[in-house]
Protein backbone atom coordinates (compact mmCIF):
# COMPACT_ATOMS: atom_id res chain seq x y z
CA UNK A 1 0.00 0.00 0.00
CA UNK A 2 2.32 2.67 0.52
CA UNK A 3 4.54 1.40 -2.31
CA UNK A 4 1.42 2.61 -4.04
CA UNK A 5 1.40 6.10 -2.88
CA UNK A 6 4.43 6.33 -3.33
CA UNK A 7 3.97 5.71 -7.21
CA UNK A 8 1.20 8.00 -7.65
CA UNK A 9 2.56 10.56 -5.67
CA UNK A 10 5.70 10.85 -8.37
CA UNK A 11 3.97 10.52 -11.05
CA UNK A 12 3.03 14.01 -11.82
CA UNK A 13 6.64 14.99 -11.17
CA UNK A 14 7.78 12.89 -13.56
CA UNK A 15 5.22 14.36 -15.98
CA UNK A 16 6.96 17.56 -15.14
CA UNK A 17 9.88 16.50 -16.00
CA UNK A 18 9.41 14.73 -19.18
CA UNK A 19 7.31 18.37 -20.91
CA UNK A 20 10.40 20.39 -19.12
CA UNK A 21 12.75 17.75 -20.99
CA UNK A 22 10.43 18.14 -24.36
CA UNK A 23 10.20 22.31 -24.33
CA UNK A 24 13.83 22.59 -23.77
CA UNK A 25 14.72 20.49 -26.47
CA UNK A 26 12.36 21.97 -29.10
CA UNK A 27 14.01 25.60 -28.07
CA UNK A 28 17.65 23.95 -28.80
CA UNK A 29 16.42 23.16 -32.10
CA UNK A 30 14.89 26.41 -32.63
CA UNK A 31 17.82 28.40 -31.75
CA UNK A 32 20.57 26.75 -32.92
CA UNK A 33 22.87 28.13 -35.03
CA UNK A 34 22.11 26.45 -38.10
CA UNK A 35 18.68 28.30 -38.17
CA UNK A 36 20.17 31.54 -36.94
CA UNK A 37 22.33 31.78 -40.04
CA UNK A 38 19.22 30.58 -42.16
CA UNK A 39 17.39 33.38 -41.19
CA UNK A 40 20.24 35.88 -41.49
CA UNK A 41 21.14 34.96 -45.08
CA UNK A 42 18.80 37.08 -47.54
CA UNK A 43 18.71 35.90 -51.57
CA UNK A 44 20.31 38.67 -53.70
CA UNK A 45 18.38 41.30 -55.69
CA UNK A 46 18.65 41.26 -59.15
CA UNK A 47 18.31 44.06 -61.36
CA UNK A 48 15.51 44.64 -63.69
CA UNK A 49 16.80 45.69 -66.69
CA UNK A 50 20.20 46.07 -68.27
CA UNK A 51 20.52 49.64 -70.22
CA UNK A 52 22.64 52.52 -71.33
CA UNK A 53 22.80 55.55 -70.50
CA UNK A 54 23.82 59.03 -71.81
CA UNK A 55 23.60 63.00 -71.46
CA UNK A 56 22.06 65.98 -72.82
CA UNK A 57 24.34 67.28 -75.62
CA UNK A 58 24.31 70.83 -76.81
CA UNK A 59 23.10 71.47 -80.13
CA UNK A 60 22.45 74.62 -82.39
CA UNK A 61 18.92 74.59 -83.56
CA UNK A 62 16.53 76.26 -85.97
CA UNK A 63 13.87 78.62 -84.36
CA UNK A 64 10.59 77.81 -86.07
CA UNK A 65 7.26 79.38 -86.19
CA UNK A 66 4.22 76.93 -86.61
CA UNK A 67 1.32 78.03 -88.48
CA UNK A 68 -2.12 76.95 -90.12
CA UNK A 69 -3.55 78.56 -93.12
CA UNK A 70 -5.30 78.35 -96.52
CA UNK A 71 -3.88 78.26 -99.86
CA UNK A 72 -5.82 80.84 -102.15
CA UNK A 73 -4.93 82.50 -105.82
CA UNK A 74 -2.52 85.07 -105.50
CA UNK A 75 -5.36 87.37 -107.69
CA UNK A 76 -8.05 85.33 -109.50
CA UNK A 77 -9.27 86.87 -113.12
CA UNK A 78 -13.17 86.60 -113.80
CA UNK A 79 -13.41 86.75 -117.64
CA UNK A 80 -16.92 87.76 -119.10
CA UNK A 81 -18.83 88.62 -122.28
CA UNK A 82 -18.83 92.24 -122.98
CA UNK A 83 -21.78 92.29 -125.86
CA UNK A 84 -24.87 92.04 -125.38
CA UNK A 85 -27.28 89.14 -126.89
CA UNK A 86 -24.89 87.34 -129.06
CA UNK A 87 -24.91 83.68 -129.13
CA UNK A 88 -21.59 81.44 -127.72
CA UNK A 89 -20.57 79.89 -130.62
CA UNK A 90 -17.16 77.86 -129.47
CA UNK A 91 -15.57 77.55 -126.55
CA UNK A 92 -11.70 76.48 -126.56
CA UNK A 93 -10.06 76.16 -123.32
CA UNK A 94 -11.54 73.88 -120.04
CA UNK A 95 -10.94 74.25 -116.69
CA UNK A 96 -7.34 73.29 -115.64
CA UNK A 97 -6.02 74.50 -119.38
CA UNK A 98 -2.91 76.78 -119.09
CA UNK A 99 -3.24 79.51 -121.50
CA UNK A 100 -1.37 82.91 -122.48
CA UNK A 101 -2.20 86.34 -122.84
CA UNK A 102 -3.83 87.60 -125.65
CA UNK A 103 -5.01 83.79 -126.27
CA UNK A 104 -8.78 83.38 -127.49
CA UNK A 105 -10.83 81.64 -125.05
CA UNK A 106 -14.63 81.14 -126.75
CA UNK A 107 -16.20 83.56 -129.72
CA UNK A 108 -19.49 84.66 -130.46
CA UNK A 109 -21.27 84.70 -133.03
CA UNK A 110 -20.67 88.06 -135.18
CA UNK A 111 -23.27 88.48 -138.16
CA UNK A 112 -25.49 90.85 -136.59
CA UNK A 113 -21.90 92.84 -135.31
CA UNK A 114 -20.56 92.34 -139.05
CA UNK A 115 -23.63 93.73 -140.70
CA UNK A 116 -23.39 96.95 -138.20
CA UNK A 117 -20.10 97.49 -138.95
CA UNK A 118 -20.70 97.31 -142.72
CA UNK A 119 -23.45 100.06 -141.89
CA UNK A 120 -21.23 102.36 -140.45
CA UNK A 121 -18.76 102.17 -142.88
CA UNK A 122 -21.48 103.60 -145.46
CA UNK A 123 -22.64 105.84 -143.07
CA UNK A 124 -19.20 106.90 -143.18
CA UNK A 125 -18.48 107.08 -146.15
CA UNK A 126 -21.86 109.32 -147.00
CA UNK A 127 -20.93 111.74 -144.62
CA UNK A 128 -17.11 112.28 -146.13
CA UNK A 129 -19.07 112.57 -149.76
CA UNK A 130 -21.23 114.89 -148.11
CA UNK A 131 -18.69 116.70 -146.43
CA UNK A 132 -16.51 117.05 -149.54
CA UNK A 133 -19.57 118.80 -151.15
CA UNK A 134 -19.77 120.93 -148.12
CA UNK A 135 -15.97 121.78 -148.41
CA UNK A 136 -16.16 122.83 -152.23
CA UNK A 137 -19.36 125.18 -151.43
CA UNK A 138 -17.10 126.76 -148.46
CA UNK A 139 -14.65 127.16 -150.30
CA UNK A 140 -15.94 129.14 -152.95
CA UNK A 141 -18.10 131.68 -150.70
CA UNK A 142 -14.92 132.43 -148.86
CA UNK A 143 -13.49 133.27 -152.55
CA UNK A 144 -16.60 135.95 -153.83
CA UNK A 145 -17.14 136.58 -149.91
CA UNK A 146 -15.29 140.42 -150.54
CA UNK A 147 -16.70 140.62 -154.18
CA UNK A 148 -20.43 140.78 -152.52
CA UNK A 149 -21.54 138.41 -155.05
CA UNK A 150 -23.22 136.33 -152.25
CA UNK A 151 -24.85 137.73 -149.47
CA UNK A 152 -23.56 137.72 -145.73
CA UNK A 153 -25.96 135.27 -144.87
CA UNK A 154 -25.31 132.74 -147.78
CA UNK A 155 -21.61 132.85 -146.94
CA UNK A 156 -22.40 131.58 -143.36
CA UNK A 157 -24.65 129.23 -144.37
CA UNK A 158 -21.85 127.04 -146.61
CA UNK A 159 -19.40 127.72 -143.84
CA UNK A 160 -22.15 125.96 -141.42
CA UNK A 161 -22.44 123.38 -143.84
CA UNK A 162 -18.74 122.59 -144.04
CA UNK A 163 -18.29 122.14 -139.82
CA UNK A 164 -21.98 120.68 -140.16
CA UNK A 165 -20.61 117.84 -142.39
CA UNK A 166 -17.08 117.33 -140.47
CA UNK A 167 -18.83 116.94 -137.25
CA UNK A 168 -20.80 114.19 -139.00
CA UNK A 169 -17.65 112.52 -140.22
CA UNK A 170 -16.72 112.59 -136.59
CA UNK A 171 -20.01 111.07 -135.91
CA UNK A 172 -19.56 108.15 -138.18
CA UNK A 173 -16.23 107.49 -137.61
CA UNK A 174 -17.30 107.27 -134.06
CA UNK A 175 -19.97 104.83 -134.62
CA UNK A 176 -18.00 102.72 -136.76
CA UNK A 177 -15.18 102.20 -134.17
CA UNK A 178 -18.19 101.26 -131.51
CA UNK A 179 -19.03 98.33 -133.96
CA UNK A 180 -15.79 97.40 -134.33
CA UNK A 181 -15.14 97.17 -130.67
CA UNK A 182 -18.37 94.91 -130.82
CA UNK A 183 -16.68 92.87 -133.57
CA UNK A 184 -13.82 92.56 -131.32
CA UNK A 185 -16.05 91.87 -127.93
CA UNK A 186 -17.29 88.81 -129.79
CA UNK A 187 -13.68 86.96 -128.82
CA UNK A 188 -12.78 86.51 -124.92
CA UNK A 189 -9.32 86.83 -124.60
CA UNK A 190 -7.25 86.00 -121.76
CA UNK A 191 -6.30 89.39 -120.01
CA UNK A 192 -2.80 87.55 -119.02
CA UNK A 193 -1.37 84.04 -118.73
CA UNK A 194 -2.39 81.75 -115.81
CA UNK A 195 -4.87 78.71 -115.65
CA UNK A 196 -8.48 78.41 -115.97
CA UNK A 197 -10.08 77.82 -112.42
CA UNK A 198 -13.17 77.55 -113.47
CA UNK A 199 -15.75 78.06 -116.62
CA UNK A 200 -19.66 78.40 -117.09
CA UNK A 201 -19.77 78.97 -120.63
CA UNK A 202 -22.00 76.63 -122.19
CA UNK A 203 -21.84 76.45 -126.38
CA UNK A 204 -25.25 77.74 -127.91
CA UNK A 205 -26.38 80.28 -124.93
CA UNK A 206 -27.23 83.61 -125.58
CA UNK A 207 -25.72 85.88 -122.88
CA UNK A 208 -25.99 89.64 -121.38
CA UNK A 209 -22.75 91.93 -120.94
CA UNK A 210 -21.09 91.55 -117.94
CA UNK A 211 -21.71 87.45 -117.32
CA UNK A 212 -18.48 85.47 -116.07
CA UNK A 213 -17.87 82.86 -118.27
CA UNK A 214 -14.20 82.03 -117.20
CA UNK A 215 -12.18 82.27 -113.46
CA UNK A 216 -8.77 82.61 -114.05
CA UNK A 217 -5.59 82.04 -111.57
CA UNK A 218 -3.70 85.07 -112.92
CA UNK A 219 0.22 83.71 -113.44
CA UNK A 220 -0.44 80.05 -112.20
CA UNK A 221 0.56 81.46 -108.87
CA UNK A 222 -0.56 81.22 -105.60
CA UNK A 223 -0.04 82.40 -101.56
CA UNK A 224 -0.35 80.93 -97.98
CA UNK A 225 -2.70 82.63 -96.22
CA UNK A 226 -1.11 81.51 -92.65
CA UNK A 227 -2.72 82.91 -89.67
CA UNK A 228 -0.56 84.20 -86.46
CA UNK A 229 -1.26 85.79 -83.52
CA UNK A 230 -0.85 89.11 -82.28
CA UNK A 231 1.39 88.65 -79.95
CA UNK A 232 3.83 86.19 -82.89
CA UNK A 233 3.75 88.90 -85.71
CA UNK A 234 6.53 90.95 -84.29
CA UNK A 235 9.00 87.89 -84.90
CA UNK A 236 8.12 88.30 -88.79
CA UNK A 237 9.00 90.68 -91.88
CA UNK A 238 8.75 90.82 -94.92
CA UNK A 239 11.11 88.25 -96.89
CA UNK A 240 11.05 85.75 -94.46
CA UNK A 241 11.14 82.68 -95.73
CA UNK A 242 8.02 80.10 -94.98
CA UNK A 243 8.07 76.27 -95.34
CA UNK A 244 4.44 75.14 -96.31
CA UNK A 245 3.62 71.65 -96.10
CA UNK A 246 0.15 70.00 -98.08
CA UNK A 247 -2.33 67.72 -96.45
CA UNK A 248 -0.66 65.23 -98.83
CA UNK A 249 2.71 65.61 -97.67
CA UNK A 250 4.09 67.74 -100.86
CA UNK A 251 6.07 70.85 -99.25
CA UNK A 252 6.57 74.34 -100.95
CA UNK A 253 9.41 76.92 -99.49
CA UNK A 254 7.94 80.51 -100.08
CA UNK A 255 8.28 84.17 -98.79
CA UNK A 256 6.43 86.27 -97.14
CA UNK A 257 5.22 88.91 -99.42
CA UNK A 258 2.67 91.05 -97.65
CA UNK A 259 1.83 91.15 -93.59
CA UNK A 260 -2.27 92.20 -93.14
CA UNK A 261 -2.31 95.56 -91.50
CA UNK A 262 -5.21 94.60 -89.27
CA UNK A 263 -5.67 91.82 -86.56
CA UNK A 264 -9.52 89.46 -86.40
CA UNK A 265 -11.04 91.42 -83.53
CA UNK A 266 -12.60 87.81 -82.61
CA UNK A 267 -9.93 85.47 -83.46
CA UNK A 268 -7.28 87.92 -82.35
CA UNK A 269 -5.00 86.53 -85.26
CA UNK A 270 -3.74 88.29 -88.34
CA UNK A 271 -2.99 86.66 -91.83
CA UNK A 272 -0.05 86.69 -93.48
CA UNK A 273 0.86 86.24 -96.96
CA UNK A 274 3.47 83.93 -98.56
CA UNK A 275 4.09 84.07 -102.09
CA UNK A 276 4.63 80.00 -103.58
CA UNK A 277 6.39 79.05 -106.61
CA UNK A 278 3.79 79.01 -109.67
CA UNK A 279 3.10 75.46 -110.83
CA UNK A 280 1.19 75.34 -113.67
CA UNK A 281 1.07 71.49 -113.71
CA UNK A 282 -2.39 70.00 -113.84
CA UNK A 283 -1.06 67.42 -111.61
CA UNK A 284 0.22 70.17 -109.05
CA UNK A 285 0.10 69.28 -105.44
CA UNK A 286 -0.91 72.89 -104.30
CA UNK A 287 -4.72 74.12 -105.36
CA UNK A 288 -6.57 76.78 -104.07
CA UNK A 289 -8.69 76.60 -101.59
CA UNK A 290 -6.84 73.89 -99.94
CA UNK A 291 -5.58 73.99 -96.13
CA UNK A 292 -2.03 73.76 -95.46
CA UNK A 293 0.15 74.03 -92.21
CA UNK A 294 3.78 75.47 -91.98
CA UNK A 295 6.76 77.26 -90.15
CA UNK A 296 8.72 80.55 -90.11
CA UNK A 297 12.36 80.00 -90.21
CA UNK A 298 13.28 82.87 -87.28
CA UNK A 299 16.88 81.75 -86.84
CA UNK A 300 18.51 79.44 -84.91
CA UNK A 301 19.46 79.20 -81.17
CA UNK A 302 21.96 76.65 -78.48
CA UNK A 303 19.77 74.20 -77.00
CA UNK A 304 20.00 70.99 -74.65
CA UNK A 305 18.97 67.74 -76.60
CA UNK A 306 18.94 64.20 -76.36
CA UNK A 307 18.25 61.11 -78.46
CA UNK A 308 14.67 60.42 -78.65
CA UNK A 309 14.36 56.65 -76.98
CA UNK A 310 15.59 58.24 -73.63
CA UNK A 311 12.36 60.19 -73.64
CA UNK A 312 9.33 58.12 -72.54
CA UNK A 313 5.93 59.53 -73.12
CA UNK A 314 3.29 58.35 -70.42
CA UNK A 315 -0.14 59.70 -69.66
CA UNK A 316 0.56 63.12 -72.17
CA UNK A 317 3.64 63.64 -70.23
CA UNK A 318 7.52 63.09 -70.88
CA UNK A 319 9.85 61.91 -68.71
CA UNK A 320 13.31 60.57 -68.64
CA UNK A 321 14.63 57.92 -65.86
CA UNK A 322 17.91 59.38 -63.46
CA UNK A 323 20.55 57.16 -62.79
CA UNK A 324 21.15 57.48 -59.39
CA UNK A 325 24.35 56.34 -57.37
CA UNK A 326 22.85 53.04 -56.01
CA UNK A 327 22.01 52.06 -59.46
CA UNK A 328 18.24 53.24 -59.36
CA UNK A 329 16.99 55.27 -61.55
CA UNK A 330 14.51 58.27 -60.70
CA UNK A 331 11.28 59.45 -63.46
CA UNK A 332 11.91 63.07 -63.64
CA UNK A 333 9.37 64.57 -65.66
CA UNK A 334 11.11 67.07 -68.45
CA UNK A 335 9.79 69.37 -70.96
CA UNK A 336 10.09 68.88 -74.94
CA UNK A 337 11.09 71.71 -77.59
CA UNK A 338 12.20 71.59 -81.13
CA UNK A 339 13.39 68.26 -82.93
CA UNK A 340 16.05 67.77 -85.71
CA UNK A 341 16.12 64.20 -86.79
CA UNK A 342 16.45 61.86 -83.74
CA UNK A 343 17.84 64.73 -81.49
CA UNK A 344 14.84 66.20 -79.26
CA UNK A 345 15.45 69.83 -77.00
CA UNK A 346 14.73 68.91 -73.55
CA UNK A 347 14.01 71.17 -70.40
CA UNK A 348 14.11 70.66 -67.08
CA UNK A 349 17.54 68.60 -66.87
CA UNK A 350 21.35 69.42 -66.23
CA UNK A 351 23.49 68.78 -68.81
CA UNK A 352 25.45 66.75 -66.55
CA UNK A 353 22.44 64.71 -65.37
CA UNK A 354 22.72 60.51 -66.57
CA UNK A 355 20.09 58.88 -68.29
CA UNK A 356 18.78 55.99 -69.50
CA UNK A 357 18.58 55.70 -72.94
CA UNK A 358 17.90 51.91 -74.76
CA UNK A 359 15.62 50.35 -72.30
CA UNK A 360 14.03 53.74 -71.16
CA UNK A 361 10.70 53.03 -72.12
CA UNK A 362 10.20 49.83 -69.54
CA UNK A 363 11.42 51.28 -66.24
CA UNK A 364 9.45 52.52 -63.58
CA UNK A 365 10.59 54.46 -60.56
CA UNK A 366 13.15 53.18 -58.48
CA UNK A 367 14.05 50.07 -60.18
CA UNK A 368 17.77 48.78 -59.56
CA UNK A 369 19.36 48.69 -63.18
CA UNK A 370 22.85 47.29 -64.69
CA UNK A 371 24.96 49.57 -66.98
CA UNK A 372 26.41 48.44 -69.97
CA UNK A 373 28.06 51.22 -71.00
CA UNK A 374 28.19 54.31 -69.52
CA UNK A 375 28.31 57.43 -72.62
CA UNK A 376 28.55 60.85 -70.97
CA UNK A 377 28.45 62.56 -74.03
CA UNK A 378 25.53 61.05 -77.11
CA UNK A 379 27.66 59.86 -80.13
Amino acid sequence: MNELMTKLTHKPVALALLAAFALSTAGLVMYSPASTAADEKKPAVTPALTITTTRPQTATLPLRLTANGNVAAWQEASLGSESNGLRLTEVRVNVGDVVKKGEVLAVFSADTVNADVAQSKAALAEAQANAAEAQANAKRARAVQASGALSEQQVTQYLTAEQTANARIESARAALASQQLRLRYTQVVAPDAGVISARTATVGSVVGAGTELFRMIRQGRLEWRAEVTAAELKNLKIGTTATVKAANGSELTGKVRMIAPTVDSQTRSALVYVDLPPDTRSNAPFKAGMFASGHFELGTSGALTLQQPAIVVRDGFSYVFRLNADSRVSQVKVQTGRRVGDRIEVNGVPAEMTVAMSGAGFLNDGDLVRVSNTATAAK
